[in-house]
């Protein structure tokens, strides 16, 4: 693996837009009893699922702690890498690196430091060591040379690229205490444009009520192109989350892109009925010293927007509610070239994040890997 100095905007590299070709998915299976249950065997089950559904356009890679490693085995078809790597939980999304494409058809990988969504401040667990070195460890098994950005705490779902030079974010995230408390909303926006080649970055007010990662972007809204974006949405004044998304919408409606465009806003609503956590599902999760005891009755953060685009479908999440139909007609409407792939999801968000955050695309550079 080849460490690059020097700022990536500078080198002519970008953060592409999820929908643009894709070399391969990074996932990595669940174990974390806090996470999923003792056995996590229903996580595994949508996991699974998942991966089943995007390796059929692109390859995927499920990195694994020795003790997942048998399940993986078992569960996942051929079409899988199953690869061991130490990791501290499973989401993909905020601790695997963050690619970076250039003219050249290069690709090269981001290394953010990673601190549980918050750290001493308010993290979501104690010890994240495993985690903080996957994104280094897994370029180096597979060949991308990297950028190190540990200076700068910053997780891959906080961030949305248009791959045309604007990215989406929440204020109610990369401003919160536990990141970068030592540095101006403007030295933030500084670093985005430095290490992702961005030349405006579009600051939302929130993300989705009760998200524990302090409101990621990727929960709340996404490019399906340039120009064009699917913002969670509600029509129901007694939700938490209908101040916030006509917060959201006001900020975009008013916004342009950086080559000018409006946007055009596609609503994507909420659940109908809040997704919340039951007696038996509390009660299967063995936090770790440190870590929050989950309630019976809390409301999760689900969210249709947590989609994953892969080269040929798009994988959504299902709860069983009657906006479920919904999300799939205008997810339809919105990549007519894509198959649609909806995977019923309660047994992802119950860990705290949805198909969005268990994935992290790969570009397709001009070298195309092999994935050994």
């Amino acid at each position: 693996m080849k460490h690059l100095r020097g700022i990536p905007a500078e080198d002519g590299f970008r953060m592409p837009g999820e929908f643009e070709p894709h070399e391969g998915c990074i996932m990595i299976w669940p174990c974390r009893p806090g996470s999923w249950g003792y056995d996590a065997s229903r996580a595994r089950r949508a996991f699974a699922q998942v991966a089943e559904a995007i390796a059929d356009s692109e390859q995927v890679i499920m990195l694994t702690e020795k003790e997942g490693l048998p399940s993986a085995q078992r569960m996942l078809s051929s079409r899988i890498l199953v690869v061991p790597m130490e990791s501290d939980d499973a989401w993909a999304r905020d601790t695997g690196p963050t690619f970076l494409v250039n003219g050249q058809g290069d690709v090269a990988g981001v290394d953010w430091q990673f601190n549980a969504w918050g750290g001493s401040y308010d993290g979501l667990y104690q010890s994240w060591v495993k985690d903080q070195e996957l994104a280094e460890r897994f370029c180096q098994r597979f060949g991308y040379p990297l950028y190190d950005a540990r200076h700068f705490v910053l997780e891959g779902g906080s961030i949305h690229s248009d791959g045309d030079g604007t990215l989406l974010v929440t204020e109610a995230c990369l401003l919160s205490p536990g990141r970068n408390p030592e540095m101006t909303k403007e030295e933030i926006e500084g670093q985005l444009k430095d290490y992702l080649g961005a030349e405006k970055v579009i600051w939302l007010p929130s993300g989705i009520y009760q998200d524990e990662t302090n409101e990621h972007v990727d929960n709340v809204c996404a490019f399906a192109r340039p120009g064009e974006v699917l913002l969670a949405w509600t029509e129901d004044r007694e939700d938490p989350q209908y101040e916030m998304s006509q917060r959201n919408y006001e900020i975009l409606a008013a916004e342009t892109d950086h080559k000018g465009r409006r946007f055009l806003i596609h609503k994507l609503p909420v659940p109908r009925k809040p997704v919340r956590l039951t007696e038996n599902e509390a009660s299967a999760l063995l936090a770790e010293p440190g870590e929050d005891k989950r309630v019976p009755g809390e409301r999760m953060a689900a969210s249709y927007v947590n989609f994953y685009l892969s080269n040929g479908g798009v994988i959504l999440p299902q709860f069983g509610d009657e906006n479920d139909g919904t999300a799939k007609e205008i997810l339809g409407s919105c990549f007519p070239d894509r198959r649609l792939v909806p995977v019923y999801a309660r047994d992802i968000i119950i860990g705290g994040g949805n198909i969005h955050c268990i994935t992290q695309q790969i570009p397709a550079g001009r070298i195309r890997r092999r994935f050994l």
